[in-house]
């Protein structure tokens, strides 16, 4: 918490699957931001305009405090609740006071306003919904995670933001969420540089216990600093990057392959491997990730502005995994020769 402050302050101033062998899923088998066993039911009877059983879901989330599973699937329904709001609607027809359902329809409002050409302006009009469902969490940290968000896109001071922070934190010391909303605050996209996004992840992840998703968070900062070319910004250096890309591996092999919790990690942490042509690391993590694709990051927009165009998230997977293959193809000899050296044309070949 000190660590963010003292950032801000300069902003201021200036659960698991069976495992899967190591090889490549066949394209045709890969699952893009497929919910788990819990989710999926819920978004099913969604589909059938029902909402019970993603009442139910995020009610048990929230009496057992599993905030990063309650996280996750807010954001999921809201997603779903973004082109078929009908279940959501008569969600809050039939219990208008409900928590869960409130901040499900205050994640989906945010989504909107974030799209919109006026997005400060339409953001800072829901700044009373924001308020209500916070202030009526007193053990969630997911509400608060939102508004952190929400202060974010409406331009919102450090003093402001600092103080949704330390609500957050006070909830749930190392929510995943939190921190990375904090981290996108922080960094150079946002209000921030890339070495105070660095300081903050390295320091969070320094704090984290072994299993924490939160250990990965410098691999999110390696992320955004890749984005931009390495003389625009010279502040982090190379080997930064790939002290975070060796944390998240280490964070990685802690967990089953094919495990579907830290998919998202897996996806972020294989691009990174991408970009930073490490071909062999990369094969390793794309056989952990097995058929769970995610879109972020590879849906991430190309280019900059109104202008930008978003990339096919599938599509943009598949791709890198593909060059990966093709990489060490070109690296690997065909055949030996039998006298040490490796030959490549095969008997008779040139």
């Amino acid at each position: 918490m000190f660590l963010l402050r003292s950032l801000i302050g300069s902003v201021r101033s200036a659960r698991h699957s069976p495992r899967l062998t190591a090889g490549f899923v066949p394209g045709d088998d890969v699952l893009l931001d497929a919910p788990d066993e819990r989710l999926a039911p819920a978004l099913v009877a969604a589909a059938l305009a029902d909402p019970e059983p993603a009442a139910k879901l995020l009610a048990t989330t929230r009496d057992a405090g599993e905030w990063e599973d309650r996280d996750r699937y807010v954001t999921r329904l809201a997603t779903f609740a973004y082109s078929r709001d009908e279940w959501l609607t008569h969600w809050l027809s039939a219990a208008p006071g409900d928590p869960d359902a409130l901040l499900v329809t205050a994640q989906l409002a945010v989504r909107r306003a974030w799209e919109s050409p006026a997005r400060a302006e339409r953001l800072r009009e829901l700044g009373p919904l924001i308020h209500t469902v916070a202030e009526g969490a007193p053990h969630d940290p997911v509400p608060w995670r939102l508004a952190l968000d929400h202060a974010r896109g409406a331009h919102a001071g450090p003093t402001v933001f600092e103080s949704l922070w330390e609500q957050a934190v006070r909830r749930s010391p190392h929510h995943y969420g939190s921190h990375v909303a904090a981290l996108k605050y922080l960094s150079a996209q946002w209000y921030g540089s890339h070495r105070a996004a660095f300081d903050f992840a390295e320091q969070a992840a320094d704090d984290a216990a072994p299993d924490s998703l939160v250990r990965a968070l410098p691999v999110r900062a390696a992320h955004d600093r890749l984005r931009v070319p390495p003389d625009r910004d010279p502040s982090v250096p190379e080997a930064r990057i790939d002290r975070a890309a060796d944390r998240a591996l280490a964070l990685s092999a802690v967990f089953p392959a094919g495990d579907p919790w830290p998919a998202e990690v897996r996806n972020l942490l294989a691009h990174v491997l991408v970009e930073r042509a490490r071909w062999e690391e990369a094969r390793e993590e794309f056989g952990r990730i097995g058929a769970h694709a995610t879109s972020f990051p590879w849906g991430s927009a190309q280019g900059a502005g109104r202008g930008a165009v978003r990339e096919d998230p599938l599509r943009g997977f598949l791709a890198a995994r593909d060059r990966v293959g093709t990489e060490l193809a070109r690296r690997t000899p065909l055949w030996d020769t039998g006298d040490g050296r490796a030959g490549r044309g095969g008997p008779g070949g040139h």
